[in-house]
């Protein structure tokens, strides 16, 4: 794979290709992405069928060039928004009083999360100067990403062996400056859904906000439940819940660009508006971080809310949870592999077994070869797998393949020390994090340069200007990995006994 191209303009053409052509140059992009319609891909696509997809599309399209900046000028999309935060709520068991809106996203969602209870605490709390936040080390990086964007300190909760959070931890780290504590329904990694019961006590006897960030499960839980899953008490029905985000562009099954974010009441949300008075160009209001919002996928989130309804919900939540218990069991019957966490949810992680001795990135790099889509996981290494409606009839092969692949790294165990697997490996086990995340920074710093185009891991590392971290691979590749394996170890034993 080229790590520069020069099929893409420059610059705008004189003359314009013209539509044919151009589309044509787009279909041929997309032939070397993943291939998602075929069930080969266990993440980012979240596909309710063909005949959903195309009335989607043709919902987006009547609303592709309005723009909701503005509720008077298109208080049709203004009634969509309000009916889909409403329905959203209702799902979600709120009372009238819960009020919302739609955003871009989960991130979006979680950063006006935190902007609201920062500018909250700012308004109640006045003498909080260093603001902080408690959320669990399985918390969605998007908290990370606020923490840094707004000031408010990211304090770090531990995990219980369950790799649900430690409800003690969080009790000791909270302090007077802090503003909110967070939980997720379910994390990512593991698919477990925090004790957010446990969290509700705590939020009321400390008098803090209470964020849920179901923004992966808040649309496949409670049909779930529905069908009688045993799943945890996590919605608004949990005293102490005073705000939930839930992405409807995944278990929604609606267009990208589509989440929402959820209060218990004004009194919570009227800290997210933006109003500005002193503008030359009027006065500027706003609920959310972008000044133009897209009306298309405002639009296809209240169509398809309106469209599958309960009974479509039910129905694609048994399809899912029926590929879930497939894969799991299948699974089970490996007896080098094990689940990472026991998911209520329908994400799934597994690992190698420390005794099988197979290095799990390894085979994640030979399942890639085959074609298949994924997530990988640190802390420990592991092989994530968000179960879908695509996936439907795929987890035979799937397993067959991760059976084979476990075979090729058994065979050659040295592969653990190439290609993806040693990147992912050092990433994982290497104690100067600082190290990490300056070769991460030039990684991007590579892929939005001037005429970048793909950027293959394998190259880096064989010019001057690579990451550090790339050029101790290329150079010290296997006594790196076994020195920081043995450093991880080690500082994971000295953290559990602290």
């Amino acid at each position: 794979m080229p790590s520069r191209t020069n099929e893409l303009l420059s610059e705008i053409p004189k003359f314009g290709l013209g539509s044919d052509e151009v589309l044509a140059q787009m279909d041929a992009l997309s032939e070397a992405d993943a291939d998602w319609r075929s069930g080969r891909t266990w993440c980012l696509v979240y596909h309710a069928g063909d005949d959903h997809s195309h009335f989607l599309k043709h919902a987006h399209n009547k609303f592709f060039s309005e723009n909701a900046l503005n509720p008077i000028a298109f208080s049709s999309l203004k009634k969509m928004e309000a009916s889909a935060v409403a329905m959203t709520a209702s799902m979600m068991n709120a009372n009238d009083k819960a009020v919302g809106s739609l955003t871009s996203g989960g991130t979006e969602s979680l950063l006006l999360a935190v902007k609201t209870y920062r500018d909250r605490a700012r308004r109640k709390k006045p003498w909080i100067f260093k603001p902080n936040m408690v959320v669990p080390r399985s918390i969605h990086a998007a908290f990370e990403k606020a923490s840094h964007y707004f000031g408010v300190k990211m304090k770090i909760a531990k995990l219980n062996d369950d790799y649900r959070v430690s409800l003690r931890d969080v009790t000791k780290q909270i302090d007077r400056n802090t503003i909110a504590i967070a939980g997720s329904a379910p994390n990512y990694p593991q698919g477990v859904i925090d004790d957010i019961a446990g969290l509700g006590e705590i939020a009321n006897k400390r008098r803090l906000p209470l964020h849920v960030d179901a923004c992966v499960g808040g649309f496949i839980l409670p049909w779930l439940e529905k069908i009688g899953e045993p799943i945890p008490p996590w919605d608004f029905r949990v005293d102490g819940v005073t705000s939930i985000s839930a992405d409807l562009h995944k278990y929604g099954y609606t267009a990208k660009g589509a989440s929402a974010l959820i209060f218990k009441d004004m009194s919570y949300m009227r800290h997210q508006f933006f109003v500005s008075t002193d503008w030359p160009g009027g006065v500027y209001a706003s609920a959310s971080i972008p000044g133009t919002k897209p009306g298309g996928p405002i639009a296809a989130a209240w169509a398809t809310l309106a469209a599958i309804g309960a009974d479509g919900y039910e129905g694609l939540a048994r399809r899912v949870l029926a590929v879930k218990a497939e894969l799991i069991a299948r699974l089970d019957s490996l007896p080098e592999v094990e689940l990472v966490g026991k998911p209520d949810a329908t994400l799934v992680s597994f690992r190698c077994t420390p005794a099988s001795g197979i290095n799990t990135l390894a085979v994640a790099d030979r399942l890639q070869a085959r074609n298949w889509h994924f997530d990988r996981h640190q802390f420990p290494s592991a092989i994530h797998c968000t179960c879908g409606v695509a996936n439907e009839g795929m987890v035979e092969e799937f397993v067959r393949d991760i059976e084979a692949s476990i075979e090729e790294v058994r065979a050659n165990p040295e592969v653990a020390q190439q290609g993806d697997a040693a990147l992912y490996g050092m990433m994982a086990n290497i104690p100067a994090r600082g190290v990490v995340k300056y070769s991460v920074q030039k990684i991007m710093e590579k892929m939005y340069s001037p005429g970048t185009g793909d950027v293959d891991l394998s190259e880096l590392g064989k010019s001057g200007d690579d990451p550090i971290l790339f050029r101790m691979i290329e150079k010290y590749g296997d006594e790196l990995m076994l020195v920081t394996e043995k450093v991880n170890k080690l500082t994971h034993k000295l953290f559990k006994r602290s």
